[in-house]
């Protein structure tokens, strides 16, 4: 009998033009957001006859992976000396201190082949007690032969200032990254644009489920279809269960093909060697994770599905609780953004708090799984400190069954 009233409420779900024409457009997005930070890929030199060539799009990606081959690979301190050497040595010839007072030409031939290895070094030598970057004519390439321990060192001195009265956030941070494999690897294609335009997509997916899940009970509230079922032998909590369930399949089967399409595409047009990259070397240098892009891409994936679900899970409360469909989707659109706006209104750590709880909050534009990865946030509860993304994942298993028997429990 369940799996049978399951079947039927999947066909009503997906009945309605309306559902089709979402879960289309879904799918569009994905192929469409994971081309666009292409179009953002640029790059110039001088050909043979001293005329500027300008490439954009997936030449310019070919262009700068042809030229930038020599650098991927592991990351070894050597390599970044000599790398800092190269660089030093260049501007030096050309009386300048800085790579954008050189000669037109003179970076994309003499710079950009070893751009990649230089990636994080000004950071990492930043300045303990102001954390201000020298430029890396003033780093002595010696200092490099340490390279790894400046940067654990400079995480410490870092957490110094993001975690001033939290010793034990600062110490949780200093031990993730002592954990994080060494030394790291970069692979030349890929920038963090890409993983900004697949934290849109699921944002977007997101409010396409919420809008889908939305009118599940109200609807029939509102047409007064509910008092008829009530009155049903399986008219109330088995009911709901099927609805439930339906729903969180229509929209996580959304949510997963949508991600699998779009990290398929992406990792087809930038290459699928960039996905060996270390995530500290397309953010900074001491970032906590110790994963690839590739991981991070997957890893992010999975917080968006815990996150779409635990959306649609409140949305489905949300709606067994209003009479009408106008009401329940207005108040699931509002919670859906609810962490976007938060997180760019409320200040401090209140704002943290909100924004990872939230069911939501997984895959917002502003506060996301993957800025959660990539920053150095922790939340404290006495001595206890938690980074933030164990937050966001935590509390979206937590709410995915808590307002999914809310919603069943509201029927009876």
């Amino acid at each position: 009998m369940k799996f049978r009233l399951l079947r039927l409420e999947l066909k009503r779900v997906l009945k309605p033009k309306r559902t089709w024409i979402l879960l289309t457009l879904a799918l569009l997005l994905s192929i469409f957001l994971a081309y666009l930070p292409t179009r953002f890929c640029y790059s110039s030199y001088a050909d043979e006859n001293g005329n500027e060539v300008r490439l954009t799009g997936l030449a310019s990606i070919a262009y700068e992976k042809e030229r930038q081959a020599g650098a991927s690979g592991i990351v070894t301190p050597e390599r970044v000396r000599e790398a800092v050497e190269h660089y030093q040595d260049c501007l030096s010839r050309y009386g300048v201190r800085e790579s954008y007072d050189l000669p037109e030409g003179v970076y994309e031939r003499e710079i950009l082949p070893v751009a990649p290895l230089l990636h994080g070094v000004k950071e990492a030598f930043a300045d303990p007690d102001t954390g201000m970057a020298p430029a890396l004519m003033e780093i002595a390439p010696e200092q490099i032969d340490g390279y790894y321990d400046v940067c654990g060192e400079r995480i410490a001195s870092l957490m110094e200032m993001e975690q001033p009265e939290s010793p034990s956030a600062r110490r949780k941070a200093v031990e993730m990254y002592a954990r994080v494999k060494k030394p790291f690897e970069v692979y030349a294609g890929f920038n963090s644009s890409v993983m900004d335009y697949q934290n849109i997509m699921g944002f977007l997916v997101l409010m396409l489920c919420v809008v889908i899940a939305a009118p599940v009970f109200s609807a029939d509230c509102q047409s007064g279809a509910d008092e008829i079922l009530r009155c049903t032998k399986h008219g109330r909590a088995r009911l709901g269960v099927v609805k439930v369930s339906a729903s969180l399949l229509v929209s996580g089967a959304a949510f997963f093909i949508c991600a699998v399409v779009y990290i398929l595409t992406a990792n087809s047009l930038f290459g699928w060697e960039c996905t060996k990259t270390s995530v500290q070397m397309v953010y900074s240098i001491v970032t906590l994770a110790g994963i690839n892009m590739g991981q991070l891409q997957k890893l992010f994936a999975l917080a968006g599905f815990l996150s779409v679900l635990a959306q649609v899970s409140f949305t489905l409360f949300l709606s067994s609780r209003c009479k009408s469909t106008v009401t329940s989707l207005a108040a699931a659109l509002v919670s859906a953004i609810a962490p976007t706006v938060i997180c760019m209104t409320v200040p401090g750590k209140v704002s943290d708090w909100i924004c990872s709880i939230l069911p939501a909050g997984g895959t917002g534009i502003q506060a996301s799984m993957l800025y959660a990865i990539t920053d150095f946030r922790f939340l404290n509860i006495g001595a206890l400190s938690l980074w933030t993304p164990y937050v966001i994942m935590g509390a979206c298993l937590i709410e995915i069954p808590l307002f999914a028997c809310l919603a069943v429990y509201s029927r009876k």
